[in-house]
């Protein structure tokens, strides 16, 4: 009997080594893994001439041009795997502000506006390995709904869509088109053990967007009434994710 009880620390000493010995299996079929971190969006931007579609000098202004800033957001993610290589994320976050600054004629404005830009995307991804790896390359293609919210054009710019009348109360507005685009994504898991990892990823969205702006001049040139302007801005940004995951 002494003999038996003598050996149970030895039996639980070897459990717990084979435990930890054992692979973790950190990313199976049916696994459910939730990230969090930080979304860098560098845009590829590029920008169609403005054109003015009525009222005095209505043309096309070719070297009315802007371009968009970088931007940075919180991210967050939902990662679902149907098997031990193939899985499906939700990919969401709080929208980021870009900064349109203006360039050739429109240079001498400095910031044109600002818009929150949401994008939502579903990514189905590959996994590299195994469930027990601990590094796992993936790659994925998906889908995103893109559309802006908050667009505010700087007074610089209200003042010369009405026509130079901001001093007599001139102003202007501006809306973005919203559309769905392609998600391509590459990128890497490292598992540190079963619950926890970190994960970069890299996303190219190619996207496009019509902007729509009216001019409502003040003063005695309000009898013109709404000056149309419109332009078209190729963003294609990169957006980079870096992120922590837990896995439930």
């Amino acid at each position: 009997m002494k003999q038996q009880f003598s050996l149970l620390p030895k039996i639980a000493a070897l459990s717990i080594a084979a435990a930890f010995a054992a692979p973790a299996m950190a990313q199976t079929a049916g696994s459910n893994i939730v990230n969090l971190g930080w979304f860098h969006f560098t845009p590829q931007d590029s920008s169609e001439g403005l054109t003015k579609s009525n009222g005095p000098g209505a043309g096309f202004f070719p070297n009315s041009h802007s371009s968009v800033g970088n931007a940075d957001t919180v991210g967050i993610a939902f990662t679902h795997f149907f098997t031990d290589n193939v899985a499906l994320t939700a990919d969401l976050g709080l929208p980021p502000k870009f900064k349109l600054t203006g360039q050739g004629d429109l240079a001498g404005l400095g910031e044109l506006g600002t818009a929150k830009q949401w994008s939502p995307a579903i990514v189905a991804k590959y996994f590299f390995g195994d469930g027990t790896s601990k590094f796992r390359p993936f790659v994925g293609a998906g889908l995103t709904y893109v559309w802006y919210s908050d667009v505010k054009l700087s007074s610089a710019f209200q003042n010369r869509a009405a026509l130079n009348t901001g001093a007599a109360g001139g102003n202007a507005s501006a809306s973005l088109s919203s559309s769905w685009a392609p998600v391509l994504n590459v990128g890497a898991t490292y598992n540190f053990n079963d619950r926890w990892s970190a994960s970069l990823s890299v996303s190219y969205i190619p996207l496009k967007t019509d902007a729509d702006i009216t001019g409502n001049p003040g003063g005695a040139a309000a009898a013109l009434g709404p000056q149309r302007y419109k332009t078209s801005i190729t963003l294609d940004p990169i957006v980079s994710f870096l992120s922590v995951g837990y896995k439930f």
